[in-house]
């Protein structure tokens, strides 16, 4: 048996990037997917894609940082998928730049797109996760959560309060039958990393892909991104619960 199968999905944040890599990788492994991401076009054009090989895939246009896009993404979900039993929480942003010229609004988008999204969905979709006393959340942090990076505090913060939302959450709700884990990737090789290396690059700071060599090794690909929110999704990691999953090839072990 595929080891996503008979299981409902909804991926947030997954029109590109790790995100579009799990989007892919779950369809294959039999998951119907719902693709909720303000990118409407390239949600679209990955669904039609997908549905074209003959996987169930379906999307909808929506900013999950804000109430309604997270209330339409759940309601595309529902309609379409019924009971969703995984959520992926994947979306969210970047910001490179000193500290004290970052402002109150920059501060609020980051904490509104890396920790409110994951909040707003996760409340969401969890009350029917516990009337069938079981469900799976998955997250996507950083490795800035435990090696804080140069000119990115906004972004360390606000996964930080994101992570700690998941593990409080697998602890409150373990014995409600309710998973969650948390995937940290340090750079890796999507739009989303090249343009956190581009601007750590042009405030001086070395990030170029040697640079990140030294530090981990090389770039990561998506698809391993993938592969680790694909194991904990699955009922393969059945056992793992509050877990932070580092996909760094030792960039935080050094």
């Amino acid at each position: 048996m595929k080891r996503l199968e008979r299981k409902n999905v909804l991926i947030t944040g997954g029109a590109k990037g790790a995100g579009a890599a799990s989007v892919r990788l779950f369809a294959q492994e039999g998951a119907r997917i719902m693709i909720a991401d303000r990118d409407g076009e390239a949600a679209r054009q990955l669904a039609e894609e997908l549905v074209e090989a003959g996987h169930e895939v379906d999307w909808v246009h929506a900013d999950v940082s804000l109430v309604e896009g997270a209330r339409s993404a759940f309601q595309a979900a529902s309609d379409r998928l019924g009971r969703i039993d995984v959520l992926f929480n994947h979306a969210g942003i970047i910001l490179v730049k000193p500290f004290l010229d970052c402002t109150l609004e920059e501060w609020d988008e980051l904490m509104d797109n890396n920790a409110k999204s994951a909040f707003l969905m996760t409340r969401l979709v969890l009350p029917q996760m516990l009337e069938r006393g079981k469900g799976t959340l998955v997250f996507t942090s950083t490795t800035g959560v435990r090696a804080a990076t140069h000119l990115e505090a906004l972004y360390c913060a606000s996964k930080a309060a994101m992570h700690q939302l998941a593990r409080a959450l697998a602890v409150e709700y373990r014995d409600q039958g309710i998973r969650c884990n948390l995937i940290c990737p340090s750079f890796v090789r999507t739009r989303h990393g090249e343009h956190e290396i581009a601007q750590l690059r042009s405030y001086g700071v070395l990030a170029s892909e040697s640079d990140v060599n030294v530090m981990q090794g090389r770039i990561c690909e998506p698809e391993e991104v993938a592969e680790v929110a694909l194991f904990l999704a699955s009922d393969a990691s059945s056992f793992v619960n509050g877990a932070e999953i580092f996909v760094d090839n030792t960039f935080t072990a050094v």
